[in-house]
């Protein structure tokens, strides 16, 4: 891949932060680190499975080919158990850009959490931290009545967040609704006062552009891929394990084997299961790139 333009960047500011962000299957591992080793960079892993110990072919973990070309931080860093947050990410990503610049090496941000990048580059609106007596009472309500269940008692209390997010997203819609219910105030007035203005970073955003027959293609070989590595031998070892409630065997590609594992689909439905929620996961992708201010990199450059 060509990195001239994000080469051109760094010239231009040698104090900006390059994020290389992009959809699932687009290539932006390949980028991060064909860059990473071109000026001297260390990759800063924004993603909310990676980060974790033991999911590891269904979180499309860096090869060691991509290791032996650049440092990757914070991948394989948290207990499977452990709790995540895009303000956990910010304060361990802090550390690791401000260490790696000490060190006259370049930091490189790559991930498609998007909501990690957002809130490392301009910040977090004021919350108050999570607490698992929250988190515990929406997953029984999920449990016991379905995603839409959550996601409608976030629409009673904030209709503007419950609008943002899809009912499948239970995580942010269990922050939304957790938020409210500690502070009486709506996470989308919360947003809304924050303004997302004041950036803690001079960064530069860079994806690649596919057409979406290319990522479909993209993508499908990316499922097959994992299951030829074996995701389903691994995923049936978390089961064993007791990683059944990680908050990784939620992510696309767990949570359909963990399915399948339990006997509540067969084979050829969960490969369709994996390939349609990559491809629905890859348009929203789409769409929050469509707000930001993002460089697209035809294939031919990036």
């Amino acid at each position: 891949m060509n990195v001239a333009p994000l080469e051109a960047a760094l010239e231009q500011d040698p104090s900006a932060l390059v994020c290389v962000v992009g959809q699932t299957a687009s290539g932006k591992t390949e980028l991060a680190t064909r860059f990473a080793a071109h000026v001297g960079g260390e990759i800063v892993t924004a993603d909310s499975v990676q980060i974790y110990r033991e999911f590891d072919v269904g979180a499309g973990k860096p090869t060691p080919e991509e290791l032996a070309l650049a440092p990757h931080h914070l991948v394989s860093v948290l207990d499977p158990m452990s709790h995540a947050s895009a303000a956990r990410f910010v304060g361990l990503a802090d550390a690791i850009i401000a260490d790696v610049r000490a060190r006259g090496r370049v930091p490189i941000v790559c991930g498609g959490t998007f909501l990690w990048v957002k809130a490392l580059v301009q910040g977090l609106a004021p919350a108050p931290p999570g607490t698992e007596e929250a988190r515990a009472r929406h997953r029984a309500l999920v449990e016991k009545d379905g995603r839409e269940a959550l996601h409608e008692a976030l629409r009673m209390v904030d209709p503007a967040s419950a609008a943002r997010l899809h009912p499948n997203d239970v995580v942010r819609t269990s922050r939304a609704l957790e938020v409210f219910e500690a502070t009486g105030q709506k996470m989308s007035d919360l947003h809304a006062a924050h303004g997302f203005a004041e950036a803690r970073y001079r960064a530069k955003l860079y994806a690649i552009r596919r057409s979406p027959e290319e990522l479909r293609a993209r993508i499908e070989r990316r499922v097959d891929g994992f299951f030829r590595a074996g995701l389903v031998e691994e995923v049936r070892a978390l089961l064993v394990r007791g990683r059944g409630s990680a908050r990784a065997m939620g992510a696309v590609g767990y949570k359909e084997v963990a399915a399948y594992c339990r006997g509540e689909m067969g084979e050829a439905e969960m490969r369709g299961a994996i390939a349609r929620a990559t491809r629905v996961f890859a348009r929203r992708q789409r769409t929050w790139l469509g707000h930001e201010d993002v460089t697209w990199l035809e294939p031919a450059e990036g």
